[in-house]
């Protein structure tokens, strides 16, 4: 069989390594960056920078408590991370998703696309800003970290 010829029905042809790179790169990167979390409290004072707007106006932002968060899922602990950011714990969930989803698509050959319109970036700022706004109300305390 020549280098020209297709493969036979039924056989696939392997993926080059190098298609997995990105997206190996980048859960290599969120991993360190997990693990260096993990590693250092963000509970403990001096590890960390304060959060600018906390620090100015003593409000939490949609942010505030995402690095807590992220201890507490490399420790276990899931109730802990939705009391420290619910939202980040969700966002962690979609970017969980999106990688199984990157993934698939390059092991199969094919483009990695999100369609996402308008509509939907400017429902997530809606939902951030409500985020923010509810943590920082007495009723929202709860989602407060």
């Amino acid at each position: 069989m020549s280098g020209h010829e297709p493969a036979p029905a039924g056989r696939r042809t392997a993926i080059p390594v190098s298609r997995l790179a990105a997206p190996a790169g980048t859960l290599v990167a969120v991993g360190a960056a997990f693990a260096y979390v993990g590693a250092v409290d963000p509970g403990e004072p001096g590890h960390y920078p304060v959060c600018p707007l906390l620090r100015f106006t003593g409000l939490y932002c949609p942010g505030c408590g995402g690095l807590r968060c992220a201890h507490a899922l490399v420790h276990g602990d899931l109730a802990g991370a939705l009391g420290a950011n619910a939202l980040a714990v969700a966002a962690f969930g979609v970017f969980a998703l999106f990688m199984v989803h990157w993934v698939v698509r390059v092991l199969r050959a094919r483009p990695v696309t999100v369609p996402l319109r308008t509509s939907h970036w400017w429902a997530l700022g809606v939902l951030a800003l409500a985020f923010t706004v509810v943590r920082n109300l007495p009723a929202g305390a709860a989602l407060a970290p």
